[in-house]
């Protein structure tokens, strides 16, 4: 009995705009293990980041997907929008069918230390990273069909395990996100829904420069940076029966990163 085999599950991933990036990896890993996908992305968003827009990304990834030999399709969405999670499910439900794997890896960053810190950038961290994620949660738990096997799986950043200067609003919706993945768990065990979150620390997925990647290297043991693989294969393996015991989690995967 292979309890990593995913057939048979939909999964429902956000963010995953850019081929280079976790969110895509995720899409992969779960769709090699067996699972449909249907992914989000909102490329305005990655048209205001360093990394920029990747315009194939979406089509490519779905491609990428059934070359897999599973179902994929996506919709391009602003999950900072109140309707935005009623909207994804009801999509993915008509495209796909009732999704058991939820994988939460959609975030709105933007740099700003106290010195800048306002109510607009706290309410646009807050309408992605905290709102969006929540009734996202919430609802697919609400919709949920199975008496076992349900996944939320939560991106989070390592916020809990020291300062992040310069990133208040960020790291202030990801810390609620590590709380709520928490008290969520207990509340949805009982319908065979587990829980977690993920931290994979400083990924190199796009967005680092070269000097990023120089300053950072020296911090990993292992002598190499964080890849959206690694996050992926984690991810995929919470979504399997091999996890079905480990809820309430934040998981720091992060390569030994100090």
């Amino acid at each position: 009995m292979n309890l990593l085999d995913l057939h048979s599950h939909i999964a429902v991933v956000t963010g995953a705009s850019r081929r280079q990036g976790i969110g895509a990896a995720i899409c992969r890993a779960l769709a090699a293990n067996g699972a449909d996908v249907f992914f989000t992305h909102w490329r305005p968003f990655d048209s205001t980041m360093p990394c920029g827009i990747d315009e194939e990304g979406p089509a490519g990834l779905e491609r990428e997907i059934q070359e897999l030999g599973r179902r994929g399709a996506s919709l391009e969405i602003d999950l900072s929008a109140a309707e935005a999670p009623t909207r994804i499910l009801d999509e993915a439900e008509a495209r796909l069918g009732h999704p058991s794997i939820l994988v939460n890896n959609a975030s709105h960053w933007t740099a700003g230390g106290y010195e800048v810190l306002d109510a607009a950038m706290l309410d646009a961290h807050y309408a992605v990273n905290i709102r969006g994620t929540l009734l996202l949660s919430v609802e697919f738990a609400r919709r949920f069909t199975g008496t076992t096997g349900g996944r939320i799986i939560n991106l989070t950043s390592g916020q809990g395990t020291g300062p992040m200067p310069g990133e208040l609003a960020y790291v202030a919706g990801k810390g609620a996100i590590e709380a709520f993945t928490i008290s969520l768990a207990a509340e949805v065990a009982a319908r065979g829904i587990t829980v977690n979150a993920v931290d994979p620390g400083p990924t190199d997925s796009g967005w680092m420069t070269k000097e990023h990647r120089q300053s950072l290297l020296s911090h990993f043991p292992q002598g190499r940076l964080g890849q959206p693989e690694d996050a992926a294969r984690l991810v995929a393996f919470l979504a399997s029966d091999a996890a079905q015991w480990i809820t309430g989690q934040i998981i720091h995967s992060t390569g030994g990163f100090r």
